[in-house]
């Protein structure tokens, strides 16, 4: 779908977009896939790299040379690609190293995970030692699977044959989870560079950035200097869990079957968790309109005219009191999931929380299935089937156009 956003026609148009089945983009053979790497051999023991995807497999790294090993400081990202004359006179700063890459946030069971497309040989030197040298590892990158972030082993939903769906559409790309690493402060996952298009990547948008002996905030002024409004530029505290500061000013580049409803999402990192929305972004795509059964309700402009028609279908097959609007937990809400930079989906006003008090994290929730049906035909994805449940919340994955009721008869 690349960056433009598929609009049914009409609810019955969705569900048969929902009804896709789970087959891998580039005509994978899943058949037999190989199980995930980890450090310590308790994934595979292998160091050949399976040939999942020939479509994205490009030549293995090998063993890592000799160069600099270490984190970036810097993480600059533009919702373009980046002007390569710029790259260049930021290449030229006195000992600077970097590395340059396609990054994009698709947004996942309510996350909206920073994927990053690069050169595996390359990306590793960015990653601690004992990551680094896991070979194994980025020779399955390179192979065409993905390396997930460690804090996020089992806690998002793959296929009974390991693969993720990097989106929250039915026919999102899905890619084989070949190993679990340490990455970069600020990233989740990484593939290789012949993913970009496939996952609708805006291209050469983003670099990471070592600043040598020079402090990393010096540094950070003469990048911003050269790229002004067209990227930002963050200092990555790499002492913390997050790697974010209060006051760092970010880009969230959006990309699958919402990316239009999200344009391209500037904010500012504040305390607690929560951030702050450009805010030309908020008068631009935030409002607040009046539905049934819930009253007053305040969510990105362009899922009213879904989320309106999934209530009134409710309310028409008699299952209103199945939803309890004292329990409504909100649709906009800026901020990161709780205790990381990730953003949820709640910050572009894209999901939903109802029957919050019944219905709470990792449990199978009291919501009728009625209702969740209801929400899935209108282009709703309901967190109860999630791997860590969240039965509360449902999010859009679809952009759906109802149908006018003349029109339906």
């Amino acid at each position: 779908m690349g960056h433009g956003v598929r609009r049914a026609l009409t609810a019955t148009a969705t569900v048969a977009v929902l009804a896709v089945g789970a087959a891998c983009s580039g005509g994978s053979d899943a058949s037999d896939p190989k199980p995930t790497a980890t450090p310590g051999g308790d994934g595979s023991a292998t160091t050949a790299a399976p040939t999942l995807e020939q479509a994205h497999s490009v030549p293995p790294p090998g063993p890592r040379g000799p160069g600099v090993l270490a984190p970036a400081d810097l993480l600059v990202v533009g919702a373009k690609t980046l002007d390569p004359a710029l790259v260049d006179r930021v290449r030229a700063l006195d000992g600077v190293t970097l590395l340059q890459l396609s990054l994009a946030e698709p947004v996942i069971e309510n996350e909206a995970l920073t994927v990053a497309a690069v050169d595996p040989g390359e990306y590793r030197t960015f990653t601690p030692p004992k990551f680094a040298d896991f070979e194994d590892a980025w020779n399955r990158v390179a192979g065409g699977e993905l390396a997930l972030k460690q804090r996020l082993k089992g806690k998002l939903s793959t296929d009974a044959n390991g693969y993720l769906r990097l989106g929250g559409a039915a026919d999102a790309p899905a890619v084989h989870v070949g190993a679990f690493v340490q990455q970069q402060p600020l990233i989740d996952v990484v593939v290789n560079e012949t993913w970009a298009d496939t996952l609708g990547m805006t291209k050469d948008n983003a670099l990471l950035v070592r600043t040598g002996a020079k402090a990393p905030a010096t540094v950070a002024k003469e990048v911003r200097k050269l790229f002004g409004a067209a990227a930002s530029v963050t200092l990555v505290d790499k002492a913390t869990r997050i790697g974010l500061q209060p006051g760092a000013k970010l880009i969230a580049v959006v990309t699958g079957t919402v990316a239009d409803a999200v344009g391209v999402f500037r904010y500012t990192v504040l305390g607690g968790g929560r951030i702050a929305p450009d805010p030309a972004w908020v008068r631009e795509h935030i409002t607040t309109e009046t539905l049934p059964i819930l009253g007053s309700v305040t969510c990105n402009k362009l899922i009213f005219p879904q989320l309106r028609a999934a209530l009134e279908d409710i309310r028409e097959q008699g299952l209103s009191d199945k939803i309890h609007p004292d329990q409504f937990a909100g649709c906009y809400y800026p901020r990161f999931i709780a205790g990381t930079s990730t953003l949820s989906n709640h910050a572009f006003g894209l999901a939903l929380d109802i029957n919050a008090v019944e219905n709470q994290r990792g449990t199978v929730g009291l919501i009728d299935r009625g209702v969740v049906q209801v929400f899935q035909k209108w282009g709703f994805t309901w967190g109860g089937d999630w791997r860590y449940t969240d039965p509360m919340h449902f999010e859009v994955n679809t952009l759906v156009t109802p149908k006018p009721e003349s029109a339906r008869e």
